[in-house]
């Protein structure tokens, strides 16, 4: 502490003596906001200007490629050509189909293997580190990384499938089929994030004391038993927190289908950040993407409302 006071001493000297005379009378409190202001004022200009910026440009005609030409106030055109339009709609569908899989197959798949680990069978800290290595990837990564397993003539994906079946590697294609494309990025996404739901699972399980799995050994309860008595309900909230993180996440999805297939074939895959994505910056119709982008936040931030209040009330019981 006594090499640091020569610097204070210097710090004291070089403030002015009214802005020390004002300092010195401000409570705790007071330096407490004084040091959150900048970050506060960062966080309001990169996140509430721009959500106000969209609001207003919802409602007008304007193109970010014509910023010359006039801007008209045209109310809730915009957002009655967006639910009405059929094309949205599918986009919408496409997004809850990727979705409801991936958050399926994520909490199934990661939910068990955070039970497995869970046990602390031999070598349990390595396998936990190799299952987490797709998580530590990034998108771009694992995006170029499946585009090459799903090639039909070298994709190891198509052999592995055929060794299995015995259906021909290049009689199908994961990314080009109608019908399997959607399915090819459910796949890559659980892949990817569900050690990400395992962390989590993992944490709710230990969470659990050893003296409730005792007590109901003395009371000769099975394990079948002692799963849905105990751990399940203990973990579940842990579980409903990964499902709603990942919800959030997978419903504004973008680089992955982006890199896997831009929305194809045709617009199977075309999710719903991939047509505000061509809205915004293919058409050039900013107005009418700042309407869609509105009405995906206000989605999220309902159904995420709902959901939080089934997660408290499940933590509170």
């Amino acid at each position: 502490m006594s090499r640091l006071d020569p610097v204070a001493q210097r710090a004291a000297a070089a403030t002015p003596p009214v802005v020390a005379a004002r300092l010195r009378g401000l409570s705790d409190r007071a330096l407490a906001w004084l040091f959150i202001a900048p970050t506060m004022v960062l966080l309001l200009a990169i996140n509430i200007f721009p959500l106000l910026w969209t609001i207003r440009l919802s409602f007008t005609n304007y193109r970010a490629n014509r910023p010359n030409a006039a801007v008209l106030d045209i109310g809730l055109t915009h957002y009655r050509s967006i639910l009405t339009d059929p094309d949205v709609w599918a986009a919408m569908q496409a997004t809850a189909h990727f979705v409801f899989w991936t958050l399926l197959l994520q909490t199934l798949i990661g939910f068990f293997l955070a039970w497995l680990i869970d046990r602390k069978f031999r070598g349990h800290d390595f396998w936990t580190t190799v299952i987490l290595i797709p998580m530590m990837l990034s998108p771009a990564v694992v995006g170029n990384f499946w585009v090459f397993l799903y090639q039909p003539q070298i994709g190891l994906f198509n052999y592995a499938v055929s060794f299995f079946t015995g259906i021909p590697p290049s009689s199908f294609e994961m990314l080009g089929s109608v019908r399997l494309a959607p399915w090819a990025i459910v796949i890559v996404d659980t892949w990817m994030w569900t050690p990400y739901v395992m962390l989590i699972c993992l944490a709710g399980l230990r969470s659990i004391p050893d003296y409730i799995y005792e007590a109901a050994e003395v009371d000769r309860a099975s394990k079948w038993r002692q799963f849905w008595g105990i751990t399940l309900p203990m973990a579940l909230p842990f579980i409903m927190l990964a499902v709603l993180f990942r919800g959030i996440e997978n419903f504004k999805m973008f680089d992955m289908v982006n890199l896997l297939t831009n929305g194809g074939p045709g617009s199977t895959t075309e999710v719903a950040s991939i047509t505000l994505k061509r809205e915004a910056f293919e058409k050039w119709r900013t107005g009418y993407s700042s309407a869609f982008a509105i009405i995906l936040f206000v989605a999220v931030f309902g159904l995420a409302n709902i959901y939080v209040k089934a997660l408290n009330a499940v933590k509170n019981r």
